[in-house]
């Protein structure tokens, strides 16, 4: 049996392809500092997980995956070379996993975690294989072995990764400005973009309503289009509107009306969503019937308008922490709103202030109230020259942004008060909500 080394084993891609491998029948083991939060679920499936990274760890073993977010002075990763074991990335893991099947990659800055995990449980009859960035409730995991030769995959362009992959299908759900520590110019994005829809054989279903999205399809084959706004588009959304707790519209595919559909997830993003979901699902034989139901079921991936309590007071945790992301959520939370909405908002890496900081001015002007914590660095240095308080005044110059430290703070402002309070951000902010929600819970 061989054996394969996870070097940071915990970080959501890495997870998903360590638990596929495991359920492929290879021992697997890796290593993660926040190990313990996720040893219960890797050891159901064999899996050993270390919390400290040891040169020893990686000895005896046939096969490294290295996340991207591994240093080169990382002690397994250096124990590696030195041994001259076989080390590949984790994108080029997925590639090698999926390359041979009926892959559909799913790519784009937003909207591909609800994406990808919604056409994954749109098509679970026929049992696809998946491996996703968000945990799925209907599977209750990230990834699922499948016997089908539908391989549903999230595609990562943060680091160029899925480039490595050359599906069968890609959705391309928008492209715009992220990931410039890594990328360096927007050109760059577009260009990798570019080449990952040459590499894809069959089909490229793009949202349309992006403009860089409609640049970089002209004058291209294997094109389909999906839009809300766009009525020319090969997949079409018409007649949105909100129904109680679920949002209802039509879908046209190519001309023919395929009938009314309705999502409990909220917002007309989502909607765009779900539209390469639908002709997918149609394609690979869902019946449609069930494809509506399964729909209309959907909760969403966990962090993804995530509902902790509702009650007098809303706790909603999501992921949402680029502009673009933070402004759809925030229209979608103001439609569901009962009473004020207030949004409470982690940045995420230093460098990625920076790089888009004009972008945030005017994205939380739905929200009543907002309150501000410090940058999550995700392992950065604080150098470069944007202060929190220059974000606040970008978010909002009237300098109504209340600045907040920590979990206990965002307690003492929000208990007994009624209201829907919005945590975004992709640091440790997800923590707070959840511990701030099991107080309120309480009663306590």
């Amino acid at each position: 049996m061989k054996k394969i080394f996870f070097i940071g084993i915990g970080g959501i891609g890495m997870s998903g392809l360590a638990k596929i491998m495991a359920k492929k029948g290879y021992k697997v083991f890796g290593t993660d500092l926040k190990a313990e939060e996720k040893r219960a679920d890797f050891e159901k499936l064999g899996i050993t997980v270390f919390s400290e990274h040891k040169a020893e760890h990686v000895e005896g073993m046939d096969t490294i995956i290295r996340s991207t977010a591994i240093k080169e002075d990382n002690p397994e990763y250096k124990r590696a070379l030195e041994l001259g074991l076989h080390i590949i990335k984790r994108g080029e893991l997925l590639a090698q996993l999926m390359n041979d099947e009926e892959g559909v990659a799913i790519a784009g800055t937003h909207g591909k975690t609800t994406t990808s995990s919604m056409l994954s449980v749109a098509c679970l009859s026929i049992d696809p294989k998946i491996v996703v960035g968000g945990i799925i409730p209907e599977i209750n995991s990230n990834s699922h072995p499948g016997s089908n030769s539908v391989f549903v995959a999230e595609a990562d362009e943060s680091d160029n990764s899925f480039l490595y992959i050359f599906p069968k299908y890609a959705v391309i759900t928008n492209i715009e400005e992220d990931h410039m520590e890594h990328h360096g110019t927007f050109d760059n994005i577009k260009n990798s973009f570019v080449q990952f829809m040459d590499q894809t054989e069959k089909e490229v279903i793009v949202n349309i309503d992006c403009p860089t999205v409609e640049e970089l399809i002209k004058n291209r084959d294997k094109i389909v289009t999906y839009s809300t706004k766009n009525e020319k588009a090969n997949i079409y959304a018409k007649n949105i509107s909100v129904d109680g707790l679920k949002t209802k519209y039509e879908v046209i595919i190519n001309g023919k009306n395929v009938g009314d559909f309705k999502l409990a997830i909220p917002g007309e993003h989502n909607v765009s969503n779900s539209l390469p979901v639908i002709y997918l699902a149609l394609k690979f034989g869902v019946e449609i019937g069930e494809l509506r139901e399964k729909l209309s079921n959907f909760k969403g991936a966990r962090r993804r308008f995530d509902v902790l309590l509702d009650n007098s007071i809303q706790i909603i945790d999501d992921y949402a922490h680029h502009p673009t992301e933070i402004l759809a959520t925030v229209k979608a939370a103001k439609e569901r709103c009962k009473d004020k909405l207030i949004t409470i908002f982690q940045p995420h890496r230093f460098s990625r202030v920076k790089f888009l900081f004009e972008k945030f001015e005017g994205v939380f002007d739905l929200a009543d109230e907002i309150m501000l914590l410090p940058t999550y660095a995700a392992g950065e240095k604080d150098e470069f020259g944007i202060s929190r308080e220059d974000l606040a005044n970008k978010i909002r110059a009237n300098g109504s942004v209340k600045l907040v430290e920590n979990s206990e703070e965002i307690l003492e402002e929000i208990k007994d008060k009624k209201g829907m309070y919005l945590f975004m951000g992709a640091g440790d902010i997800s923590k707070m909500a959840h511990k701030i929600a099991e107080t309120i819970g309480r009663g306590k």
